[in-house]
């Protein structure tokens, strides 16, 4: 289930590229951030307030990982910027290629306090993959 849950996070994600470039056409990359985090926040509420769930902070959840929303802006406001000239696909691509990069490395040296799992020879058949797929999305 998690695979699968997973899988759709990337459809979603694909979805999200391009309703928001096209919404940063349209209004400018800062407005169109602002407009995507605040129907964002609305959405969150809505889905608290149906769950009955309660918003809680905890002292031992280490601070910088409440910058997490920070973070999250970024590739709002960059993939909204390759979007225009890259398309959702190269973008996207691109995207997975720097995610798996640095999961890497946070696997590797076991940074944030996550377990280390060493790098082997199966993730780099893995990324070449996805390079081999950037290049064709590129020049194709």
């Amino acid at each position: 289930m998690n695979k699968l849950s997973s899988a759709f996070v990337g459809s979603l994600i694909a979805i999200m590229i391009f309703l928001n470039g096209t919404l940063a056409n349209a209004l400018g990359n800062y407005t169109s951030s602002v407009i995507i985090h605040g129907i964002g926040l609305l959405g969150i509420i809505l889905i608290l307030i149906l769950s009955k769930s309660k918003v809680e902070f905890h002292k031992s959840v280490p601070k910088y990982a409440y910058t997490a929303g920070i973070i999250g802006v970024m590739p709002i406001i960059f993939n909204n910027i390759g979007f225009d000239v890259l398309g959702v696909s190269l973008t996207l691509a691109l995207g997975m290629f720097g995610q798996s990069i640095t999961a890497i490395v946070v696997d590797h040296y076991g940074l944030l306090g996550m377990p280390v799992v060493k790098f082997n020879k199966k993730k780099l058949v893995g990324l070449c993959i996805i390079m081999a797929g950037m290049i064709v999305m590129t020049v194709f």
